[in-house]
This record gives C-alpha cells, sequence and structure tokens, in this order.
C-alpha cells in the first residue's frame, strides 16, 4: 500500500467517530479496540509457548543463537550467491546472531545489560520491552521512563478521562489499566521478541526499528492470517490513541483558548463546532506529519527515544505546580522552555563528540539520546525550583482551585454529591498515592533487583518468567473486558431498556411496565393504614 495513502487512510477513520460522538465515543471505542488487542495478544502468547513451542524449546534457541562466530553468523545470513548480509558498510551487526555486547558473558537471558540499563535511564515507566540497540542485538531489558514520564504527565488526554471519571473510579482505574497495559509490551516481548531472536529471522536492525519484528514472527508461524491479527492489532492501537489525542488536542484549543481568549461567554453549542474543526484539522496534521517523518528517514524506535528530549522537560515543573504551594507558574513556563533548549543543546553536542558528526544515525545513539532526555528533565527541575525559591516564590492555596473553575452553561451533569466530597477526594488521593509508590517500587527496583542474582537465567527460571507473563496477559485480558463490563451494567441495562421501549413503542424506563400495579382500591376496603397514623398523631399532641 502506498505509505502516503495509509497516512492518511488512519487520521480520516477517527475523524469520523470522534468528531460525531466525541469523549463518549472515544471511551467506548476505546474499550473494544482494548479488548481485540488483548485477544490478539493471547492468541501470540499461546501459539508461541503452547501450540508450537515451549520455554525449553525457545530457551535452548537462544543458547544457540550466541554460540556462533562471525564467521558462521555471515554464512547463515547471507544470499543464495553467497553475500552476506550480516554486517552493514561500517561494519556493525545487523543481525541477532552471536554474543550480546555489554551483556553479562553475551547472553539474551540475563537483566545484565549495559544498553539495557541505559535504555531503562531514557524511559523511566514500569514495563518490559523487547528491544533492538545500537549494537542490533535484541535485550531482554526492564526500564523505568524518561520518556514516559513526559508522555503521561504531558499528555492532555490522561488528564481529560481523569476528570470525566468519578474520582474512586478514576484513581482505581488508572491503576489497574496500568497493570493490565504492562502486559502488552511484557508477554509480546517474552513471546514475538524472544522467538525473532531465538529463530534468527532475517530481520535486521532497520526493520526492528520501524517495529516490524512482531508482524515478521506472526507471519512465520501463521502465515498471512499472523500478519493479518498483528495488522489489526496496531489498527486498533493507533486509532485509540488517535481519537484519544484528537479529542484532548480540540479541548485545550476550544476550552482554553477560544473560551478563555476569543468568547468567554461561549455556549456549548459553539465550543462543540470549535472542537469539531480542530479535530478535522489535527487529523491532517496527523498525516502529514507522519508522512515529514519517513521522509526524513525517522523510525518508531528513534521517534521513541527522542520523545522524553522534546517533554520531558515539562515534568517537574508540571508536577511541582500540583503539589506545591510555594511553585511559581511563570517559574514553570520558563523552566520548561529553558530545559527544552538546554535538552536540543546538549544532544547536539553529545552527538559532536561522540561520532564526530551530525546525523539521523549518530543522534539515534543510546548515549546521545541519554544525554538529551537527562538534561531535559533534570534541568528543568532545577530552574524550576530556583525560579520559585529564590525570584518568584508563591503561597497558593489549594482550596481555592474550584472557585476558578467554570463551567459551560452551568452544566452540572455528571457532578453528584460523591465528585464533590472533600473528603472522598482525599480518601481517593490517599488511596491511590500508597498503591502507586508502592507498584513503583515493585516493578522498578524489587523485580530487576531480584533478577540480577541470577545473571544468566537457568531454564527453570527461564520457564517461571515465561509463566508469569501468560499469566499476566491472560490475567489482563479477562480484567480488562469483563471488569468495565460489570461496573457498568446499571448504565448497559439502561441503554438496553430505552432500545426496548424504541422497538415496543413505549416511553420511560421499561423496568416501569416489568413491575405489575397495585390493584384500584374500592370503597368497600378499610382504611387499614390510616389508623396506626391517627394515633400516632393523637399521641403527638397529648405530648404537645
Amino acid at each position: 500500500m502506498n505509505y502516503e495513502l495509509a497516512s492518511f487512510l488512519i487520521p480520516w477513520g477517527v475523524i469520523l467517530y470522534t468528531s460525531a460522538g466525541g469523549l463518549k465515543a472515544t471511551f467506548l471505542a476505546s474499550y473494544f479496540h482494548t479488548m481485540i488487542i488483548f485477544a490478539v495478544l493471547i492468541t501470540m502468547i499461546t501459539v508461541v509457548y503452547i501450540k508450537v513451542y515451549s520455554s525449553n524449546m525457545i530457551y535452548a534457541f537462544l543458547d544457540r543463537t550466541i554460540s556462533y562466530t562471525p564467521e558462521q553468523c555471515e554464512a547463515i545470513y547471507s544470499t543464495d550467491e553467497g553475500t552476506s548480509f550480516f554486517l552493514n558498510s561500517d561494519g556493525d551487526k545487523t543481525m541477532a546472531c552471536g554474543p550480546v555486547d555489554g551483556n553479562s558473558q553475551g547472553s539474551y537471558l540475563t537483566m545484565l545489560s549495559a544498553d539495557g540499563l541505559m535504555f531503562g535511564i531514557i524511559n523511566i515507566g514500569t514495563f518490559f520491552q523487547w528491544r533492538l540497540v545500537k549494537n542490533n542485538a535484541s535485550h531482554l531489558i526492564f526500564f523505568p521512563a524518561v520518556g514516559n514520564f513526559g508522555t503521561v504527565f504531558v499528555d492532555q488526554s490522561y488528564w481529560q478521562s481523569a476528570i470525566a471519571a468519578r474520582p474512586s473510579s478514576a484513581a482505581k482505574g488508572y491503576l489497574l489499566g496500568g497493570i493490565c497495559w504492562f502486559a502488552i509490551p511484557f508477554s509480546l516481548a517474552t513471546s514475538l521478541g524472544l522467538a525473532s531472536t531465538a529463530l534468527m529471522l532475517p530481520i535486521n536492525s532497520g526493520e526492528a526499528g520501524s517495529g516490524l519484528v512482531p508482524p515478521a514472527v506472526a507471519d512465520h508461524l501463521l502465515g498471512d492470517a499472523g500478519a493479518v491479527l498483528i495488522l489489526i492489532m496496531l489498527f486498533m492501537a493507533i486509532v485509540s490513541t488517535g481519537s484519544a489525542e484528537s479529542i484532548a488536542v480540540s479541548s485545550l484549543i476550544a476550552y482554553d483558548i477560544y473560551r478563555e481568549y476569543f468568547n468567554p461567554e461561549a455556549t456549548g453549542k459553539q465550543i462543540l463546532w470549535v472542537s469539531r474543526i480542530v479535530i478535522v484539522c489535527f487529523g491532517i496534521f496527523m498525516g502529514l506529519f507522519s508522512i515529514a517523518l519517513n521522509a526524513m528517514g525517522l523510525n518508531l524506535g528513534w521517534v521513541y527515544l527522542f520523545m522524553g528530549v522534546v517533554i520531558g522537560s515539562a515534568v517537574i515543573p508540571l508536577w511541582n505546580m500540583m503539589t506545591w504551594d510555594k511553585a511559581s507558574g511563570k517559574g514553570a513556563v520558563i523552566a520548561a522552555w529553558s530545559g527544552f533548549v538546554l535538552a536540543i543543546i546538549g544532544w547536539l553536542v553529545a552527538a559532536q563528540i561522540q561520532s564526530g558528526s551530525i546525523s539521523v544515525s549518530t543522534l539515534g545513539a543510546n548515549e546521545v539520546m541519554l544525554s538529551g532526555n537527562l538534561i531535559a528533565i533534570l534541568s528543568s527541575g532545577l530552574i524550576h525550583y530556583v525560579y520559585s525559591k529564590f525570584v518568584d516564590p508563591q503561597d497558593y492555596d489549594f482550596s481555592t482551585l474550584d472557585s476558578n473553575i467554570h463551567l459551560v452553561e452551568e452544566d452540572m451533569r455528571g457532578l453528584g454529591p460523591e465528585e464533590q466530597d472533600k473528603d472522598e477526594l482525599r480518601r481517593a488521593k490517599r488511596w491511590i498515592t500508597r498503591r502507586g509508590y508502592l507498584l513503583t517500587f515493585v516493578l522498578i527496583l524489587v523485580w530487576p533487583i531480584l533478577s540480577i542474582p541470577a545473571q544468566i537465567f537457568t531454564e527453570s527460571y527461564f520457564a517461571f518468567w515465561v509463566l508469569v507473563s501468560i499469566a499476566w496477559g491472560f490475567g489482563a485480558a479477562i480484567t480488562i473486558s469483563l471488569l468495565p463490563l460489570f461496573e457498568s451494567q446499571t448504565e448497559i441495562g439502561r441503554v438496553f431498556s430505552g432500545m426496548w421501549n424504541y422497538v415496543t413503542g413505549k416511553s420511560g424506563d421499561a423496568q416501569e411496565y416489568a413491575e405489575e400495579e397495585p390493584p384500584a382500591k374500592t370503597v368497600d376496603e378499610p382504611e387499614v393504614a390510616a389508623e396506626p397514623a391517627k394515633d400516632e398523631a393523637a399521641k403527638d399532641e397529648e405530648t404537645a
């Protein structure tokens, strides 16, 4: 398929249902998209470790992969005419064959990886990923991430979804959603990622950097059906993300720019009109930007690492603005932009120092990306602290925040007593804070540290690792599919009730028609219920 055409087909698919249905359509579509993604996920896990191979077989294949010498690797990865494509023009490996530089004993089956650790610092989050790094060798690595820190803190779609949900639901939903999401990189890495190296498929570093490892392995195992499944999975993920980002951008422009500076008295209808225009424009921009990135030769892996350089500088200033009453708003803006400029400068200088030139390839090196990411997040934090502490200290009263939130047309739908209960909000905050820090501690520190003593995984240790990834994948799929249905059973019942009423030509709630009406009273029936009421009234009079 033509790349330019595909770049616009996906945004236009997003535009259609997002502009028509808004945030509700995004939530509903995301649920179905997620179900499909997890269905493909558990299919791939089952095929790799249950139907076709086993953990012991994958372990043996990975052990064999590092045993080959450079000469043997060149012979394996060569054409029928005898031309080898194992090394590129610079003499670097392009295929996963032979020992891994920087890994303990050159093995793939270890958590002790220099490049893995470096990639981990770039990506402060809580997940596993299969990744081809500079020496084109796959590592099973655990990483926390500056880039992913930024995508959560700076992404309006996360804030918008949290605000739209009930406080208790948002706290529990985000924590549970994060745990379930962990299965996607973890389980896919353990299945398709490891299989690509274990089977020594001819996937070069450029193809891996473009995200072609999963479809290549799926095609190898299941033929065209496997490639189609991965394509569907990818499409669901892109459409879901694109829809959320379209709503986020349209909300920022409609509420924070149009309503704030151009039309403070804007009605809901006017804001909706502006939002739809922005969704269309942003969809066109997504398509054009995708084409531009491809024309510049920037693949998925490069953009992923560069993400922290661009947005990492906003993380700490934003955190301070939410939690520190002395934080300066002006200082946050200055710190974010200053950190961005310093990160770009440090990133370019690091590439020049390391390689003697600045190019797409040298700028994408792990060490160079690490420099830019760290400068972004640390410099902005330092600048904001100094500015807030010594230049423009504030004393903000967070209790006044509600008074500065102005609803459109004073629409209070969805804001019941529970949503406005400050005690409930404090309980939700305390609940998520404790569990969030605990989960972060376990995933970032405890899990990797417990894996370090193992050094090179034994066959039984690796089998346990695989078992955990399978259990996590299936558990997440069940939770993410059934729990929303259980929690929304009342709302779902109302929807079907309305549909039934429409079909039968009735109005109101269908439950009303399911109840039998009490028989009408006759004049001969005694007023049994009235006597006690009279007695009570008489007693009240006597007491008075």
